[in-house]
């Protein structure tokens, strides 16, 4: 059967197939087709991709054939899915640099199946690696990594794209499972099912209903959390004033799409509006925006890492008399990772501004325990500079004990702060950031084995690890000087009082914000309980275990969906945001041994077991 990645949507294939040409068990009689496995991955985006490439990469060793049915099950595109669909607005970029993402594994890749390089996209678009291209282009190369990956595929598989939602899996742990499709009266047959869904919608929560109907009561706007490039915007009326909550990449995108979006254009530090703006008042528990990407390359010795926070490390936590805390067990660790890869930089790349040689830092950090008195006081002797010193409470915090005296204080107060983060992401002088950023990195894929550890840790890593390019908040500042964005401060509260919207900001104490519009420039949390995906609601509610924050539980070793006892199931595997076994992104930096290349390598490996041994 012919590999054809754009079949429409319709009935499975029949299990059977005529036999090669003579082959026969008698004279009389052909032998039977041995059966063909089939396989349905939900969700055909980047993750979704991944999972297909590795598949295509370990099928030679692990899976003989004959044939396999391989159907893909999403209402977008294959390969960009849904968040890097091409039909999206062009001023939408990606918050990494081109020479910063890749669909392929290296040889820095910790996975038992064949390592298969590949382009990155700056590579691929051949773009200049420091560059931001948009989203479409992504769309463009993970696409094209599809079809690689199809191409690749064991001869004899049939590729379908259903353009469905999967509404729900049915079946036996030692039978085959059913896919029931949105519109489709019979299921798809599968002898394994891969839930690879990606970010999901979510029904709002009770605070979020509650601003619902006071909206519709007042006739006023209120756009809960959902993914900006899909939100109707068309309600926020120029000139008039928009309560906005959040200040990361969410944001980013609803400030460029009210703005260049509507008609006005940046030309060098100004922003000529074009009139059909509103005013954006913007605040988020933080106050401040995402720290701006790094602007630079790496040079010299790299931290030797992991650390203070590796196998070892994890090994001792998951051995425990108790689940491990992430404050009490996991933090601390987390912080002396992060501690040493900046000082290992700060005294190897910059020793001018260090008063001891670092073996002898070295050996005397090692000796202290996590954010002890005795670490803040060798760090105190051996760093002269606080500037020189990684202070993780000040970076999470930067606004706390801020208080200016008026609310022009406040813009400008927050502009320097921006301004500064600016320069010193561009500049090597500050290269321990950078180590930072590493450390970060590194840390991200050693939590991987611990599951579900809660959304501060994702929070605080996409703060400073994650924010956006540099470009993004010069505009920021531009529009801002403007007028068309103002801050609020931070640990913004929103009332919904007297017919409208108020905002207040302890870092402003008597500053109110009033506003008919109220946007939550956030992503929906991925929860088992609220999300808008009918199939793994219902997988919720027929037993698949929650964790404690709501995403779906699988087994760490290979993506398998885990039960409320803890048991796995033998054929069903889910990979993603919507699972402990979220990685580090669909896609990754080269060269970082990516947590989500172990586990897409894991899943696929296992995923061929349970084929071949269907078949």
């Amino acid at each position: 059967m012919p590999r054809d990645p754009l079949t429409p949507s319709g009935p499975p294939p029949t299990s059977g197939a005529l036999p090669p040409c003579g082959t026969v068990t008698s004279a009389a009689a052909p032998a039977p087709a041995p059966a063909r496995a089939s396989l349905v991955i939900v969700g055909a985006g980047p993750r979704g991709t991944g999972v297909l490439e590795r598949l295509a990469a370990n099928a030679p060793e692990l899976y003989g054939g004959p044939g396999l049915d391989l159907h893909l099950v999403d209402p977008h595109p294959p390969g960009g899915g849904r968040v890097w669909r091409q039909d999206q607005s062009p001023l939408l970029w990606m918050n990494s640099r081109a020479d910063d993402v890749t669909m392929f594994t290296d040889d820095t890749v910790e996975i038992a199946g064949p390592v298969l390089p590949g382009p990155a996209l700056d590579e691929w678009t051949g773009r200049a690696g420091h560059t931001f291209v948009g989203r479409r282009e992504q769309g463009g190369y993970l696409r094209w990594v599809y079809e690689k990956a199809v191409a690749a595929l064991p001869p004899g598989t049939a590729v379908h794209h259903h353009r469905r939602r999967a509404l729900r899996v049915t079946g036996p742990p030692d039978g085959r499972q059913e896919v029931w499709l949105e519109g489709v009266a019979e299921p798809l047959a599968a002898d394994a099912v891969v839930l690879a869904q990606g970010h999901l919608d979510a029904e709002p929560d009770d605070e979020q209903r509650e601003l619902v109907q006071y909206a519709a009561r007042n006739g006023l706007v209120y756009l809960p959390p959902q993914f900006t490039a899909d939100s109707d915007l068309s309600p926020l009326a120029p000139g008039e004033p928009v309560i906005v909550r959040g200040l990361g990449l969410a944001f980013v995108d609803l400030m460029v799409l009210l703005t260049e979006g509507r008609g006005g254009r940046h030309e060098g530090e100004r922003y000529l509006p074009s009139g059909r703006e509103p005013v954006l008042y913007v605040g988020s528990r933080r106050g401040v925006p995402y720290h701006s990407k790094i602007g630079y390359d790496w040079t010299g010795e790299p931290p030797p890492l992991p650390r203070y926070l590796g196998p070892a490390e994890i090994d001792a936590l998951l051995a425990g008399p108790r689940p491990p805390d992430f404050r009490r067990d996991v933090w601390p660790l987390i912080g002396k990772e992060l501690g040493f890869a900046h000082y290992h930089r700060l005294f190897t790349a910059h020793p001018e501004r260090t008063a001891v040689a670092w073996t002898d830092f070295d050996e005397k950090y090692g000796a202290c325990p996590p954010g002890s008195p005795e670490l803040a006081a060798l760090v105190a002797s051996a760093v002269p500079d606080p500037a020189d010193r990684l202070d993780l409470a000040a970076l999470d915090r930067p606004l706390a004990g801020v208080r200016p005296t008026s609310y022009e204080e406040l813009q400008e107060g927050v502009r320097a702060h921006i301004a500064a983060d600016l320069a010193r992401r561009h500049d090597p002088g500050h290269s321990p950031d950078l180590a930072v950023f590493l450390a970060l990195l590194s840390a991200y894929g050693q939590l991987v084995r611990l599951g579900d550890v809660g959304p501060w840790w994702h929070g605080f890593f996409s703060f400073l690890a994650s924010g956006p390019p540099g470009p993004r908040l010069r505009h920021l500042l531009a529009l801002s000087r403007a007028g068309v964005v103002r801050f609020l401060g931070a640990d913004v509260r929103v009332s919904a009082e007297d017919g409208v919207f108020r905002a207040r900001s302890p870092t402003l104490p008597g500053q109110v914000t009033e506003a008919r519009a109220l946007v939550e420039a956030r992503l929906p949390r991925p929860t088992l309980a609220r999300t808008r995906d009918p199939l793994l609601r219902a997988l919720h509610a027929e037993g698949a275990a929650p964790t404690p924050a709501g995403l779906l539980a699988v087994d760490p070793a290979d993506g398998r969906v885990l039960d409320r006892a803890g048991a796995a199931h033998p054929r069903r595997f889910a990979l993603g945001p919507h699972t402990d076994a979220r990685g580090a992104g669909a896609f990754t930096r080269p060269r970082t041994n990516s947590p989500s290349f172990r586990q897409n390598d894991a899943t696929a490996r296992a995923v061929l077991d349970v084929l071949g041994a269907a078949r």
